[in-house]
């Protein structure tokens, strides 16, 4: 046990450092804290640390990652109380100064070799301390499972980060809170940063229940220096992205994918690793992967786990009333695309200098059951959050499924094409892993240590940049990436294309790129998705007969990774019918993705030409390319013949009606079945939403009720039926009131019937906009005031 003195000593510097910190706001005193800090760390025995890490810590993650109250510690010992709103923490303030000597002593503080780290390890192989993490900081569905004693039991079983994390509150009863050791609670609110900084919130309102009305400010903004233009003229450098070179730091550091000499015997732990590396890295690599997943991919998800696990442990997520059309947190692409393409950076790793890459083993996470396209991929259908033979991909497959469709389905109209085009890099990056290389991270490597930065770049000259058949067994496991979310992203482009048809054409001519890129992987996409729709002969095309194996997997992940992503009625999908049951995009129905890019490229063609910039030539250069490309995806004629041929669009016709013609060919629209109907479109903001979808709902109740739904035949003729009244038993005025009223009964029916014969349909959803509801309570008001008025001064006089 240590002297009194030294523990009053101890207890007195580590006050006083904690308010050095706290006072820390401006450069040279962020500069000089950090020094205090290292000196401290340097002079203090790890046993004697526990008032540094109980008093002190809390203190220096308030102000780095910018909370205001750095008073409550969440340490054991004290109260659970957290950090409150947001403002400028020292990463911002490094970002905006744009301090190069700063930023590098900072990350020397906070990098994983530094005395900070080390202190960490020492104290956690001690447990000095442990904290306990604010409830409402947690991802959402870790909230609502915490709110139930018995779901809070459930928990550590269903994720691994929270396993043996969930401890029962001493101080209330039947209540649980997540209790963390020094290191795994400072990656949680790493992890937790750039959430926050996306939500742009107040820390302190965040709560299970938010409201489904996300501000569109939230997706025009994305996270403060990881792609916002700087406001003075000079560029950012990247060593004053603090955030993201610490994320890959910590990357590098704890989730090593390319030790190109480790060729390693299967071990006990579920990495493999070298009698010398640190097995408690492997465990902090896994930590650290499960917890970016949850903060960032799981967070409103109200599906965040497999159905089938979530059944066998009796839990369900009711979730979908409350988050049921919340987009991802906004802003987060660019972190996410890193974390993505580090992990597929071990798959793309050479072995021995060959071509032989296998899906989910990296160099140094050898797999000794990797699948490919002769063995049973049993591991398709393995537990969210578990690392099955170390192999990290498979950890991340359904989380960015759901967060990449979530994004493509739920973003508001009104949003900003920026982070959907983020969002959308990540899928790309995620598509083409063969297309990364160790050179992506030659300029990261030589800011973190510059010592590795010349053997990569030696190395990455050999690696491929283009599709082999070696990567087969990787599409194969990932294949509703290249086929059904391809399905969901012609829908959001035929749904935002107005909002920037370049932008937009241009993404759709990248994905179509990817898939045509190569013959090779063209035929596998086109030969699985035949064996999909297809029964297993025993005998015939051997190559088709070896891929029927995959079909249930396929089928079950298409069932469990868009489980409950169905739209709303008014949200112009153009998949309801066949929603998470079947794959469209080789389909040559109307809802197939052939059609729908033919639709998509005549909408693009007329958009980019109503906008007639400088950019024309070259926008309708990428139209031709696009055409091309539909051509080698679905075959030589697949954009000269079209089944309809979509009204143009006239000069005065304002051009949000570019979304739906209102007549396709002698047809009427509901003959065509086409899933974008302009009136169950997407709430705007310019529109009350409750009072939109009321009108939505009484409006096809109408169109119900006066058959405006089906056409007018044009071969059935008209029938008139007629009352015959005995004159003599009515009188002149009754005859009279008969006959206008049997007037107006055929005005009506002709009337409807001419209706029906257009193809129009009863449309009261115009009321609903918020121009039209203010006039109408503008009336209402000046009604109510007249006459109020009229009768206290009709009294007096």
């Amino acid at each position: 046990m240590p002297p009194h003195s030294y523990t009053v000593d101890s207890l007195s510097k580590s006050q006083d450092l904690a308010s050095t910190i706290l006072a820390s706001s401006a450069p040279h005193q962020i500069s000089s804290a950090c020094d205090s800090v290292h000196s401290f760390l340097h002079s203090l025995p790890p046993d004697h640390s526990r008032h540094f890490f109980s008093l002190t810590f809390p203190t220096l993650i308030c102000k780095l990652f910018g909370f205001d109250d750095a008073t409550s510690s969440s340490s054991s010992s004290s109260s659970s109380s957290s950090p409150s709103s947001p403002s400028h923490g020292w990463i911002d303030t490094v970002l905006a100064s744009n301090d190069v000597e700063l930023a590098n002593k900072l990350f020397s503080l906070l990098a994983p070799t530094g005395l900070l780290f080390t202190s960490i390890s020492a104290v956690d192989r001690l447990s000095l301390v442990k904290y306990v993490f604010p409830i409402e900081r947690l991802p959402e569905w870790v909230r609502f499972m915490l709110s139930s004693e018995k779901d809070s039991r459930a928990l550590s079983d269903l994720a691994p980060v929270f396993k043996n994390r969930v401890k029962e509150d001493s101080i209330q009863p039947n209540f649980h809170q997540v209790q963390l050791n020094v290191f795994e609670y400072y990656i949680f609110w790493f992890a937790y940063y750039p959430v926050c900084r996306g939500n742009g919130e107040n820390c302190d309102t965040v709560s299970v229940r938010r409201n489904k009305r996300f501000k569109f400010e939230n997706w025009v903004s994305s996270i403060s220096g990881f792609s916002s233009p700087r406001r003075g003229g000079s560029e950012l450098k990247i060593e004053c992205n603090l955030y993201i070179r610490l994320l890959y730091a910590y990357l590098n550091a704890f989730v090593a994918v390319t030790d190109l000499n480790s060729h390693l015997p299967y071990r006990s732990s579920l990495l493999q690793y070298s009698a010398g590396y640190d097995s408690s890295a492997i465990v902090k690599g896994e930590f650290l992967v499960n917890a970016l997943v949850n903060f960032w991919l799981l967070d409103n998800d109200f599906s965040p786990l497999s159905a089938d696990l979530c059944k066998s442990f009796g839990v369900k997520f009711p979730l979908r009333t409350v988050l049921g059309e919340t987009p991802p947190t906004p802003g987060l692409g660019e972190v996410v695309k890193l974390l993505v393409k580090y992990l597929n950076l071990g798959l793309v790793v050479h072995q021995n200098g060959t071509d032989n890459v296998e899906y989910g083993a990296s160099p140094r996470w050898r797999m000794s059951g990797s699948f490919d396209v002769g063995k049973p991929m049993d591991v398709m259908a393995v537990s969210p959050g578990v690392l099955p033979n170390g192999s990290c991909n498979l950890l991340i497959q359904r989380p960015l499924y759901r967060f990449i469709l979530r994004t493509f389905l739920f973003c508001p109209v009104g949003a900003s094409i920026k982070n959907i085009s983020q969002v959308f890099s990540v899928w790309v990056t995620y598509l083409e892993p063969w297309a990364i290389s160790l050179d992506d991270f030659g300029e990261l490597d030589a800011i973190v240590d510059g010592s590795t930065k010349n053997g990569r770049k030696e190395h990455s000259q050999s690696e491929a940049c283009s599709y082999s058949p070696s990567w087969e067994a990787y599409v194969l496991a990932n294949y509703l990436y290249y086929s059904s979310l391809v399905m969901h992203f012609i829908g959001f482009a035929h749904k935002f294309l107005h909002t920037d048809a370049e932008i937009i054409v241009q993404m759709v001519s990248k994905v179509l790129t990817i898939l045509t890129s190569s013959k090779d992987l063209l035929d596998l996409i086109k030969t699985m998705d035949i064996a999909f729709h297809s029964k297993q002969a025993g005998s015939g095309k051997s190559r088709l007969n070896s891929l029927y194996r995959f079909v249930t997997p396929i089928r079950e992940q298409l069932k469990d990774w868009e489980d409950g992503l169905c739209e709303s009625d008014a949200d112009g999908s153009f998949l309801h019918d066949n929603w998470n049951k079947d794959l469209r995009l080789f389909s040559d129905g109307e809802d197939g993705g052939r059609q729908l890019l033919q639709l998509f490229i005549l909408r693009a063609e007329a958009e980019l030409q109503a906008i007639s910039g400088d950019n024309l030539a070259q926008n309708f250069q990428c139209i031709d390319s696009l055409k091309d490309q539909v051509a080698c995806l679905f075959g030589s004629d697949a954009v000269r013949k079209l089944s309809f041929s979509p009204e143009a669009k006239q000069p005065a016709q304002p051009r949000d009606e570019i979304f739906k013609p209102r007549r396709v060919g002698n047809y009427a629209l509901s003959d065509i079945k086409y899933k974008g109907d302009w009136m169950k479109r997407p709430i705007s903001d310019d529109e009350v939403a409750w009072l939109a979808k009321l009108l939505v709902l009484f409006s096809c109740w109408l169109n119900e009720i006066l058959g405006l739904n089906q056409t007018e035949s044009n071969q059935v003729g008209s029938t008139h039926s007629y009352v015959k009244v005995p004159s003599s038993d009515v009188s002149g005025i009754k005859a009279m009131l008969g006959a206008v009223g049997s007037w107006i009964l055929m005005l009506g029916v002709g009337v409807v019937r001419l209706v029906r014969k257009r193809g129009l349909r009863v449309n009261l959803r115009m009321l609903a906009s918020k121009k039209v509801v203010m006039v109408l309570l503008l009336s209402v008001v000046y009604s109510v005031l007249k006459s109020f008025w009229t009768v206290s001064y009709g009294r007096v006089g």
